[in-house]
């Protein structure tokens, strides 16, 4: 098979770049995606994550760990990605959230040309069928519906006041370049009266609607890309397994990896591109020697502050619990409000660990629900938490390869709190969520801390609770950054370097964390990176 564009993965950028580039009718392309279509019930509602996200079964999910984590008294941390059309758009929790503009003019500063704020802006824009219309900062024309919360629960609203008991400003619109307050999410969540309160995955936005209509466009599903066939220098196309038998498929234009954080600097290791000391160990041949495939990797930690609570109007393991929930499902088929709508993570916070700082460095994602390890380890009862991040780590890791075996999982090494500022800025922000939460307004809702957490800590004490909790909140980034040093695997068209006919498109390529949730700049980058595709492609073909 040949085709003009061969992408590699369907997640929150693969989907993107098929459904924008499958526009044009004269070009051809083909989507290879190792999960399924990503349309079932347990993704379509919202609350159905807390099955998916522990990953059991790897429904959806490729519930992957990391390497022992040093600073984290050795503990292996749990990595759930998304599998299937839609990635980690399939089991988030539908936050859309953009990050400060400072993130982004960052980015340019540091050679990234053309990906200020105001350059990235308009995709953000062009992505967007906001609920409230257009306006200077969102869009109403994309495929991508990015609602308010249908039902948010009465305790959410109370951690807003808490919090703004404590000093902290109200928020409305945390996507306008400055995200400091205290408000509510923004989710990407249908709005339309037929799937109204539905996921609105990438896969649900941008593929679903016209993947059986565009004969240029064929998705295989179920392909698990093993190599990128090379040309010399020149990228030509991709192997790939599917029901036990390999197969290839030829790239006329480019080759495109859009398979994540960890799946693209994989992929480009499997295929001779990185390191020699990861490639060379494992049999592989060289074909192009890359300092930075696999290194950088940043990753947003999370702590978590829980209590019980005697309120039962949110989610919980009890028998009012259980009887709601089956309200709460019927009343989301309806009409798509209700419980089974919510995020969960429903209240948000952009906080300043000093008021010195010009911008937040961190933030906080307030549950309706008691979660602990992912939700894997459940809590018979009701009770709300708070996680709490650093958002721009100065900790870095690493990607890369355990085997030669392509099937096998990479290794994945972030190296938290390696940098002793990570822990020292973690301790920060629990003890400014713990304020939050021991204020007034969400009195009538505490009733015990769970984890041990009390007033007059010690840091030790602290650094204690964080080393033996902490975790991922999902945002791994950076393995195949963009930028002009040593350590850049791809330019600022995420051209990879040195090779010919292949980019890298997805949260790889950020050279450094967003302040914020990483779903919605990684739709961005593949929208702008897939209009400058097109806009090349009329270019030359002009006389």
């Amino acid at each position: 098979m040949i085709f003009d564009y061969v992408i590699v993965g369907g997640g929150s950028a693969g989907a993107v770049m098929a459904a924008r580039l499958s526009e044009d009718p004269d070009v051809s392309v083909c989507l290879l995606e190792a999960g399924g279509r990503g349309d079932h019930l347990l993704i379509r509602a919202p609350a159905g994550v807390v099955a998916l996200m522990p990953g059991h079964g790897k429904i959806n999910n490729w519930a992957l760990q990391t390497e022992p984590q040093s600073e984290l008294n050795g503990r292996r941390g749990f990595q759930p990605r998304g599998r299937g059309l839609g990635g980690s758009s399939l089991i988030n929790a539908m936050l859309y959230v953009r990050g400060h503009r400072a993130d982004y003019d960052g980015w340019a500063s540091q050679g990234c040309e053309g990906w200020g704020w105001d350059e990235v802006l308009p995709y953000f824009r062009k992505a967007e069928c906001h609920e409230k219309g257009a306006s200077e900062f969102h869009g109403a024309d994309g495929p991508l519906h990015v609602s308010q919360q249908k039902s948010p629960r009465p305790m959410s609203n109370a951690f807003i006041e808490a919090a703004k008991e404590r000093g902290y400003r109200p928020k409305d619109d945390f996507n306008d370049g400055d995200n400091e307050g205290v408000g509510l999410y923004e989710v990407t969540q249908f709005h339309e009266r037929q799937r109204n309160g539905e996921r609105c995955s990438t896969a649900a936005a941008y593929l679903h609607p016209i993947m059986e209509e565009r004969s240029n466009l064929k998705v295989v599903t179920g392909a698990r890309a093993t190599r990128i066939v090379f040309e010399g220098k020149r990228a030509t196309g991709v192997e790939y397994r599917l029901k036990g038998q390999t197969f290839s498929v030829s790239a006329h234009q480019e080759v495109i990896l859009s398979a994540g954080a960890f799946g693209s600097p994989q992929l480009l290791q499997l295929s001779g591109v990185g390191r020699p000391e990861d490639i060379e160990p494992h049999g592989i041949p060289m074909v192009h020697e890359l300092a930075g495939v696999g290194q950088n990797l940043q990753d947003h930690l999370d702590f978590i502050l829980a209590y019980k609570s005697d309120d039962t109007d949110n989610f919980g393991f009890s028998a009012r619990g259980m009887m709601d929930m089956l309200r709460h499902t019927l009343q989301w088929r309806r009409d798509g409000t209700g419980m089974v709508a919510s995020p969960f993570a429903e209240g948000a916070a952009f906080v300043k660990s000093d008021p010195a700082l010009e911008i937040p460095d961190l933030q906080l994602h307030f549950v309706v629900s008691i979660v602990e390890d992912h939700a894997r380890k459940l809590h018979w009862g009701h009770g709300f938490s708070c996680h709490v991040c650093n958002l721009r780590p100065k900790s870095r890791g690493r990607v890369f390869l355990q085997s030669a075996d392509p099937m096998a999982e990479p290794a994945i090494d972030p190296k938290y709190l390696s940098d002793q500022r990570d822990l020292a800025l973690t301790i920060k922000g629990a003890k400014i969520t713990r304020e939050i939460l021991e204020a007034p307004a969400l009195a009538p809702y505490r009733k015990s801390e769970l984890f041990g957490i009390h007033d007059d800590m010690s840091d030790e004490e602290w650094a204690q609770h964080i080393r033996a909790r902490a975790d991922t909140i999902y945002h791994p980034v950076g393995t195949c950054k963009m930028g002009v040093d040593d350590q850049s695997v791809v330019d600022s068209e995420l051209k990879v370097r040195g090779l010919e006919r292949i980019r890298v498109v997805d949260a790889s390529v950020m050279p450094t964390l967003v302040g914020g949730n990483t779903n919605a700049p990684t739709i961005m980058i593949a929208e702008k990176i897939a209009e400058a595709i097109r806009a090349g492609r009329e270019n030359r073909s002009k006389p």
